[in-house]
């Protein structure tokens, strides 16, 4: 993956404070889980014919 919009240093250190380690995957399943919420948020967006995504939209 060439750029991901999740910090993994940020999510490992979040990790960090939850007593918990993070697997080597998972920082690639939370940026495919980033595009799906965006992607989801802007089809919400199109219906509702804005092109801003807002809060209610994700």
């Amino acid at each position: 993956m060439a750029d991901s919009f999740v910090v993994k240093s940020k999510i490992r250190a979040y990790a960090k404070k939850k007593k918990m380690n993070l697997g080597s995957d998972a920082v690639d399943a939370l940026h495919k889980e980033v595009l799906r919420l965006v992607d989801r948020a802007a089809e919400r967006s199109k219906a509702n014919r804005r092109s801003t995504i807002k809060g209610r939209d994700i």
